[in-house]
């Protein structure tokens, strides 16, 4: 089975606590909740570029330590795959 990640961030959907919700309150499976909530899109009007950039940000961290090329790179590559960037 695929590891099912976030289709706006490629974040890791990995507990129940960072899913999405839809107008009607239950889970969508598709989003974390930092990218959708009650049925919409947090940011609806990022662009693809600045989510890379959101993202490199978090992941560079100093408590997540990931070089900021790399990632820049894995995000480049990854967003245009996902279903909100297709």
């Amino acid at each position: 089975m695929e590891k099912q990640i976030c289709q706006s961030c490629g974040m890791p959907l990995t507990d129940e606590n960072i899913i999405a919700t839809k107008k009607d309150g239950t889970l969508n499976h598709e989003y974390c909740l930092y990218c959708y909530q009650n049925g919409n899109f947090t940011d609806p009007n990022i662009t693809m570029q600045e989510m890379v950039d959101l993202c490199v940000c978090y992941m560079t961290t100093e408590k997540d330590g990931f070089d900021e090329s790399i990632v820049r790179k894995m995000m480049t590559d990854l967003l245009p795959t996902l279903n909100r960037w297709k």
